[in-house]
């Protein structure tokens, strides 16, 4: 069953057209990446399937309804989006930060009640930053306070995950927390996740299908130990690499730029 289907997106800034006519597919409870070089229009896409930006033409639609026929709160219960460039106010506190997530279910005139904050601690642990509760938010390190974003997001209770760059200026211990977070949100909660990642190989350990994207345009989209190779390396990145295959899954060695 397809949770997110978009056929023929065209996606422009003023003049410029930066996406170029994609169809997508995305399975309930799959993890989906979205690869390829700076400027391919990978964020630009997720931007547009978040609703943060419209698209120029084509369709997007979110559990078979077209995703601007959804009204707002609507569309909050049923997927949430975590951008690369997160902004917090400097003296709010993770409990209290974390709270924004359950505004989609609530009416304007209603305060949060025993189950509101019982999910704000369950997703607190989900993300393992209870120690950090009471503390401010920009107080933190920036791995930190991506599983704060995290954690907000999932009191939000919704199917649907979208993560713009989610490792990016994280050392590789964070980098490496924040890709387990991930992959335990999908296999434990079936949370359908789409990200744009960087790194070919937490692409291929962490994605089930990768969607590669060229000039705007869809250059590859399946399986991930299908779709990742060195020709596809070359072609996109232009670098030569070699790949190992370690649990059935490819590991790339990257050897120099293409000449």
């Amino acid at each position: 069953m397809y949770i997110i289907n978009g056929e023929n997106i065209e996606i422009a800034y003023e003049k410029n057209m930066v996406i170029k006519g994609i169809d997508l597919t995305i399975k309930k409870g799959e993890i989906l990446s979205i690869l390829g070089t700076n400027g391919c229009g990978k964020s630009t896409l997720l931007k547009a399937i978040s609703r943060v930006i419209p698209y120029k033409s084509g369709t997007i639609s979110l559990e078979g309804e077209i995703i601007h026929n959804i009204k707002s709160k609507e569309f909050a219960k049923k997927l949430a989006f975590v951008s690369q460039n997160n902004e917090i106010p400097d003296d709010i506190t993770v409990e209290a930060f974390i709270k924004y997530g359950r505004m989609p279910h609530k009416r304007w005139y209603e305060v949060l009640n025993k189950e509101d904050d019982e999910i704000v601690v369950w997703a607190m642990q989900m993300c393992k930053i209870e120690k950090f509760k009471d503390r401010k938010v920009m107080s933190l390190s920036g791995g930190e306070r991506q599983k704060v974003w995290i954690a907000m997001v999932l009191a939000q209770k919704t199917p649907v995950l979208l993560l713009d760059e989610p490792t990016t200026y994280l050392d590789i211990c964070h980098q490496f927390e924040i890709m387990e977070l991930v992959r335990e949100l999908n296999r434990e909660l079936n949370i359908t996740i789409v990200m744009v990642l960087h790194d070919l190989n937490q692409a291929s350990q962490y994605s089930d299908r990768v969607l590669v994207l060229k000039d705007g345009k869809k250059y590859a989209e399946g399986v991930t130990g299908e779709v990742l190779t060195p020709k596809l390396v070359r072609e996109v990145y232009r670098v030569e690499s070699e790949v190992e295959f370690q649990n059935n899954l490819p590991y790339f060695k990257l050897k120099g730029i293409v000449k």
